[in-house]
Order: C-alpha cells, then sequence, then structure tokens
C-alpha cells in the first residue's frame, strides 16, 4: 500500500524513515531526506527553511489582509497579494505533511 503526496507515492515501509523537505525539484516534484539523526546538517536546513516559511508566511498574511481592508486597492494589489498568499499556503501545507510524517504511529 502507498500514501499518496503531492502526486508522489512513496511507500508506508518507508515513511518512518524519510522526511519531506520544504523544497521540490527543478520540475516541481517533492524531494526526501533519508538520514540516520535529526541533527544532521541537512535536516537543519530543513528546519532552518521551514522556520522561515512560516515567519513568511505570517508575513504575507499580514499584508493580504491590509490589502482586502484597502477600499482603494486595486486589482493588481488583490492579485500580488493572493498569489504570495496561495504560495504561502503550499509552503505551510508541505510542512505540515512533512511534520506528521514523522509523528509516531503510536501518537498518532
Amino acid at each position: 500500500m502507498s500514501i499518496p503526496n503531492n502526486n508522489v507515492s512513496v511507500p508506508d515501509t518507508r515513511l518512518g524513515e524519510l522526511r519531506l523537505l520544504p523544497w521540490t525539484t527543478p520540475d516541481g516534484k517533492p524531494c526526501y531526506l533519508s538520514a540516520d539523526s535529526h541533527d544532521s546538517r541537512l535536516s537543519l536546513l530543513a528546519d532552518d527553511i521551514e522556520a522561515a516559511q512560516l515567519d513568511s508566511g505570517e508575513q504575507v498574511l499580514a499584508g493580504a489582509k491590509a490589502v482586502l481592508t484597502d477600499p482603494k486597492a486595486g486589482e493588481w494589489a488583490a492579485r500580488f497579494a493572493l498569489t504570495r498568499a496561495s504560495e504561502s499556503l503550499g509552503d505551510v501545507l508541505r510542512i505540515a505533511v512533512s511534520r506528521g510524517e514523522r509523528i509516531p504511529e503510536r501518537e498518532r
């Protein structure tokens, strides 16, 4: 049995061993890390990038709210805010999936 993830199936037997990284390949496919330690350089880099993405998402949310409440904001501003918000939502969903996959089965 496989669990679908961003149009890529990852075998159940590997989910505990692989970490979905917060970036994709140049063609948009998910990247996974297999590491012996949560303190490996790549794991720590992924942690830092996730933190930066979450911080950025908070800033994008604040900006989008400001645009939505500004009656003078034009179409360009609304499209820009929506584009950035959708990018941030994608990042946050990837982080949620990655962290969810790393929760031990007994804690789910």
